[in-house]
């Protein structure tokens, strides 16, 4: 069975850093573009980064600069380095598969206070 554990998450204050992790089991990860979302309370599930299976990179403008996404495919982990962090990145965050989405996990919870 697919398995996606996002966890790393907690409360900072702004400025703060966060490291989440996405651990991946149930398919070939290293074959995977792989992304981050979060969804803001009240809000929709919204694009955070990708890498891609070659190690390229992509991010959301509110987040570049910031955020820093990463990959290592021997322990089928992603991970998303979040420095500077502002009150606007607080979320439920959630790792997934860029091509061909799979059952969302639980998420792991982001706060960020002023």
């Amino acid at each position: 069975q697919v398995r996606l554990v996002e966890s790393g998450g907690g409360l900072v204050q702004a400025g703060g850093s966060l490291r989440l992790s996405c651990a991946a089991s149930g398919y070939i990860f290293s074959a995977n573009a792989m992304g981050w979302y979060r969804q803001p309370p009240g809000k929709q599930r919204e694009w955070v980064a990708t890498i891609t299976t070659g190690g390229t990179t992509n991010y959301a403008d509110s987040v570049k600069g910031r955020f820093t996404i990463s990959r290592d495919n021997a322990k089928n982990t992603m991970y998303l380095q979040m420095n500077s962090l502002k009150p606007e990145d607080t979320a439920v965050y959630y790792c997934n598969r860029v091509w061909g989405t799979l059952n969302w996990g639980q998420g792991t919870q982001v706060t960020v206070s002023s």
